[in-house]
Formats: structure tokens, sequence, C-alpha cells
């Protein structure tokens, strides 16, 4: 596992400890020499892990539809800049080019984007470790949802096996280095 998908925020949250936790992944990923593939933002949590990364000498590859590079949202300084026509061309090349990925706090990006790599796995489109980064309890909430759609019959309980949650790091890294495909492909 070399490089590693983030999904993360264009913004920075109301609390700092966002932006630490941004940090702190960003340090363990260099530590580990792994290189950042993410949405190509220079703000918000996305410009943070990105300056960190490449502050720290790592590979960045961002991903970015021309229409946010025409508002003046890509980051300049990336190692490799991804221009593509539309946001599903980004999200596709994300996955296919990422060894594993990550969702930290973020909008509504974020979660279609965590969503989309589930399913992907879910039907074997692609088998790569997908993890949540639960800072400060941030995906608490959906994770109680995903347990009750498991509860209601929706969700089979093999998704939950799918989806590595930590708040650490470094305990996220290696759950995701240790990851086996898990289940059968008749879901």
């Amino acid at each position: 596992m070399k490089k590693i998908t983030v999904y993360c925020g264009s913004r920075k949250g109301n609390s700092p400890i966002f932006e630490s936790a941004a940090r702190a992944l960003a340090q363990e990923m260099i530590r580990r020499d792994h290189s950042l593939i993410y949405g190509a933002g220079r703000v918000g949590l996305m410009g943070v892990i990105a300056d960190e990364m490449l502050g720290g000498g790592q590979e960045v590859i961002g991903i970015i539809p021309q229409k946010l590079v025409d508002r003046e949202v890509a980051h300049r300084g990336c190692t490799e800049l991804i221009i593509v026509e539309t946001m599903r061309d980004r999200k596709w090349l994300m996955a296919e080019q990422g060894d594993g990925f990550i969702a930290m706090p973020g909008g509504i990006g974020t979660l279609e984007e965590l969503f989309e790599i589930m399913t992907l796995n879910q039907l074997h489109y692609i088998q790569k470790p997908l993890a949540l980064y639960n800072v400060n309890g941030y995906y608490d909430k959906l994770i109680d949802f995903l347990n009750h759609g498991m509860e209601q019959g929706f969700l089979y309980p093999e998704q939950e096996g799918l989806l590595i949650i930590s708040d650490d790091p470094a305990e996220l890294l290696d759950q995701m280095a240790a990851y086996t495909p898990k289940g059968s492909s008749d879901w």
C-alpha cells in the first residue's frame, strides 16, 4: 500500500482539532513513505493535509475538475495536478489510483465518496481498504446509523467489516496495511 486516497473537507470545521488531526495523519503517512491522492483543493482540510505532505517531501497527486480550477481552488503546488472534466471522472480516477482510502471529517462530497468506495468494495469492483478517521467522534452518529441499517435488514453484516474505524492515524494505517478482502462475491 503506497498511494492513499484521502477524502476530506474543503473547510476546516469549527474546531482546531480537525486541522491538528489532518497534520497528524499526514505525518504518519510521511513516516511510512506513503503518497497522497486527494481532490486537489488548496482550501480547508484538503489544503492542510496536502501542504503537510509536501512539506515532508512526499508525493501529492491532486485530481480536480476544470470547473473547480476555474474557481481558483486548485492547489498549484501538487507534485502532479490532474485536471479532469467532471466530478465523476475525478472520483473514478481517485478510486482507481488509490491503494487504500481514508475519509477524514468532511461534508457531503466526503460522504458521497465514502459511500461510493463502500459500494465498489461490496460489489467487488475494487477490493481495497477503506477507513474512517473518526476525529473527535465526528463519525459516531454515522456509525450508529450504519448499525441501525444492519439491524433493520438493509445492510449486510459483512459491510461493517469492510470499514476500518479509528481516531488514531497509526492504528488506522496499521489496520489498512493488514487488510485482506472479506466476504464472497455473492453479496
